[in-house]
């Protein structure tokens, strides 16, 4: 008893060992400021961003797709997973204990070799009961780095599901933004057709009076034709647009709701942030380094095959011949065997398991920098995209506003006789194809911004988090 004591002790004491590296963050380099960042940029990244948009029906879509949307729920899902995962790495730290119980009925005839006493019952019951444990001790941190190594795979499986959170919210409103475009191209490609229809019959007209050529009536009819040719292209794309979100909604295809129109939305505030900050508010880069904490402590895992593994078990039960006196007889059972494990010849095996944990790590590691450096890029691509995308926006708006002027007296010129039609022609296919990239631009820049704050990532992502409630699985 007293060695068993002194081993105990000796076992404890070594437990506190743990082979392989300990993670220490890796020194990333991280530029000062943003090459273009904004001078009127507000701290907005921790708040709600799209209910800047000032329409409730976009709020709703957002709430609707954060509780149904199919790759949330995968996500939840997958984390309750890698829950389950943690618990069964982290148990073989402790003994295991189990029970059994076995029941036997056994007899045999007078005739048996050697025969039996006499008054000796041929028929009886032998009943056994008994508990068995092991543990195997955790010497040199084995367990506890296959622990760390599941906890930093759950940790990672969470932020994926704050990744796949700030994907839905991020891509709803930006098909939203992208739904509005297209309703704006479609009026204006309807208001323009309906005009030059009007223009088309008009000129029919006066060519049965005989007041203008053929050629001029052709004229207006391919202008008519051309508008009302980009009329079901932009109803294709519609409904296209509206499929698309029905299923980040969680929905069946079809028509989605609408608030305000693209005008009357309101550009949300472009969102302040510095670089080191991005370390701690975009889940891909925490998630990328759960995962270097993950492959870093598997090398411990590795390392730990060289030496001596040390198992104890132990059982104990009893023996009755009747269930009355099973626990109350004299029949007692117990063992209390310890194992030793050391390896010998592997033939290389462990070294190669250790060469391939040691791999997984560098990969890991240059794996972190590079999603840090798409980070950035990605940020410094949202910032340059919606500060040009507004001069393009302002540009296209005056020349939209000179096309107008250019058209009202192109036509006036051409109802007083002073030009030929061909002059109202030009002037009006450079209005609509202006006013058709003026509206593509307006979408342009709301995209932008929807990017934006996804690639800055931020504490809203904990806030969208909440509304997930309803819709996780339990």
């Amino acid at each position: 008893m007293r060695n068993l004591s002194l081993f105990l002790m000796l076992a404890f004491t070594l437990a506190g060992c743990m082979i392989g590296p300990d993670y220490r963050r890796p020194v990333v380099e991280t530029p000062r400021t943003f090459r273009f960042e904004e001078a009127e940029a507000k701290d907005l990244v921790n708040t709600a961003w799209w209910t800047q948009f000032g329409d409730p029906v976009l709020d709703g879509l957002i709430e609707s797709a954060l509780r149904e949307n199919k790759d949330v729920l995968i996500a939840a899902a997958r984390m309750l997973q890698f829950m389950g995962s943690l618990a069964v790495v982290r148990a073989a730290q402790f003994p295991q204990i189990s029970g059994a119980a076995v029941s036997l009925y056994e007899g045999a005839t007078k005739y048996t070799s050697p025969p039996w006493p006499p008054g000796t019952p041929h028929t009886f019951w032998n009943l056994e009961t008994f508990l068995s444990a092991s543990w195997q001790i955790d010497l040199w941190g084995q367990l506890r780095r296959a622990t760390e190594a599941a906890r930093a795979d759950l940790l990672a499986t969470d932020e994926a599901r704050r990744g796949v959170i700030l994907t839905v919210v991020t891509a709803v409103a930006a098909a939203y933004t992208d739904l509005l475009d297209l309703d704006k191209q479609l009026a204006i490609a309807r208001q323009t057709t309906k005009s030059r229809e009007e223009t088309f019959e008009l000129f029919g007209l006066r060519y049965d009076r005989g007041l203008i050529s053929e050629l001029e009536l052709r004229q207006a009819e391919s202008e008519y034709k051309e508008a009302l040719a980009t009329i079901p292209l932009l109803e294709k794309l519609i409904a296209q647009q509206e499929d698309a979100l029905s299923v980040l909604l969680g929905r069946n295809p079809g028509p989605i709701p609408r608030g305000r129109s693209l005008d009357q939305l309101e550009l949300p505030a472009v969102p302040a942030g510095l670089p080191s900050q991005l370390l701690e508010r975009r889940p891909d880069i925490r998630q990328a380094e759960q995962n270097l904490i993950a492959a870093n402590a598997r090398i411990g895992v590795a390392r730990a095959l060289y030496f001596p593994t040390v198992t104890l078990t132990g059982t104990y039960g009893v023996e009755s011949t009747g269930l009355a006196s099973l626990f109350s007889g004299p029949a007692r059972m117990w063992s209390y065997p310890g194992g030793l494990t050391v390896p010998i010849f592997t033939a290389g095996a462990i070294a190669g398991q250790v060469k391939v944990a040691e791999s997984v790590q560098q990969q890991s590691l240059i794996r972190y920098q590079q999603v840090i450096l798409q980070a950035f890029r990605e940020v410094e691509d949202g910032l340059i995209d919606q500060a040009k995308s507004r001069k393009q926006l302002e540009t296209q708006r005056e020349e939209v506003v000179a096309l107008q002027a250019y058209a009202s007296l192109a036509r006036l010129r051409f109802d007083n006789g002073y030009t030929s039609y061909i002059e109202v022609l030009d002037a009006e296919r450079s209005l609509f194809n202006a006013s058709l990239s003026y509206a593509q631009t307006q979408g342009v820049l709301f995209r932008a911004l929807v990017n934006l704050y996804k690639s800055m990532g931020g504490g809203w992502v904990i806030e969208a988090e909440k509304l997930t409630a309803k819709g996780q699985p339990r």
